[in-house]
């Protein structure tokens, strides 16, 4: 897929929106930098023309204009009743998050998306969102509506995954489970939720330029991609094993810090719903797993079509590598 010039100008204008949201002084200016983000993204969406694509275009509209809409409510509020904004506030960033129980949008729209604009939606789309609702963590309350909204993201997330075949939709429900862990990161009060998004955001990068290379959208592409030998398999694989947090890879390394936090914290009801989880998101990811054990062990492989032995780019090898960085170096004993 190759991109035109106008992807670069909206790219840019999108990274300027959500700078503009970080760095403003008023939540006007975090507004301004919103829609800025929203009206980029959204031409992102339809570079090619494609039914799919503006169908998820028009519901990523929508749903953000409502998160918009509520954000300026609050402001209508913020004179007299300031409990309630803050509120009407939260509920807004939580919609724009796609965490729970404002996630019913997000498998949809991910599933109308190609591969590198799906990545977007998981990683740059949130970054301002998630550090304007770090601002709000200063009311007991909010903190409270927060760890229930990272429990309830943990669950859905988790049971929200099983049995679906979209690699897209199976992809969303991760990272709502993800989102669960980040939610608990921030409520907190640790900037170590930025530590878990960079890694999170890393993974997520190589598992989308992965099944981007392959044109994967379901399972059933996977079985027939010409990704059978043993290497490959292997390395996607780790892939999934390290966005599950399984160690010792490296997406181990911010939930071990994590779970160390929260037992500090005695949070230890919130920290069994997420450990809960982790091990039913595992399960879906092992779905993904066996089948590329099934595609190279010659005895159980359905898919008999001899295909030619294809080498990966270096770009692919490299974006994998960063899930052994935890395998390799003894960061582990660095965290101690």
């Amino acid at each position: 897929m190759t991109f035109p010039l106008s992807f670069f100008l909206f790219f840019f204008s999108l990274l300027m929106g959500s700078l503009i949201s970080i760095s403003s002084t008023s939540w006007f200016g975090a507004w301004i930098g919103l829609e800025l983000n929203m009206m980029s993204f959204i031409p992102l969406i339809t570079l090619k023309m494609n039914p799919y694509y503006s169908e998820a275009a028009l519901k990523y509209f929508l749903i953000q204009a409502l998160g918009s809409t509520l954000l300026i409510m609050s402001s209508f509020f913020s004179i007299s009743f300031s409990y309630l904004a803050s509120v009407l506030l939260l509920l807004a960033l939580l919609l724009k998050l796609a965490s729970a129980p404002f996630h019913f949008w997000f498998p949809h729209i991910m599933e109308g998306l190609a591969w590198p604009q799906a990545f977007l939606l998981m990683t740059l789309q949130k970054l301002a969102p998630m550090i304007l609702l770090s601002y709000l963590m200063f009311n007991f309350l909010l903190v409270k509506v927060v760890l229930f909204s990272a429990i309830l993201s943990s669950l859905i997330g988790a049971l929200g995954g099983l049995n679906l075949t979209p690699l897209r939709k199976i992809i969303a429900f991760s990272s709502i489970n993800h989102m669960s862990w980040m939610l608990l990161a921030i409520s907190i009060g640790d900037s170590f939720w930025l530590f878990y998004f960079s890694v999170y955001s890393f993974i997520i990068f190589s598992i989308s330029a992965t099944f981007h290379k392959l044109q994967a959208f379901t399972l059933s592409d996977l079985v027939q991609s010409d990704y059978t030998s043993v290497y490959h398999a292997s390395l996607i694989s780790f892939n999934f094993l390290s966005l599950s947090g399984l160690p010792p890879f490296t997406g181990f390394i911010p939930k071990w810090m994590t779970i160390q936090i929260m037992v500090d914290l005695n949070l230890f009801v919130p920290l069994f719903f997420l450990l809960l989880s982790a091990l039913i998101t595992l399960y879906f990811y092992l779905r993904i797993i066996i089948t590329f054990l099934i595609m190279v062990n010659p005895s159980l492989a359905f898919n008999t079509k001899m295909k030619p032995y294809t080498s990966a780019s270096p770009m692919l090898i490299l974006s994998m590598s960063f899930n052994f960085i935890g395998l390799l170096l003894p960061i582990y004993f660095l965290i101690l």
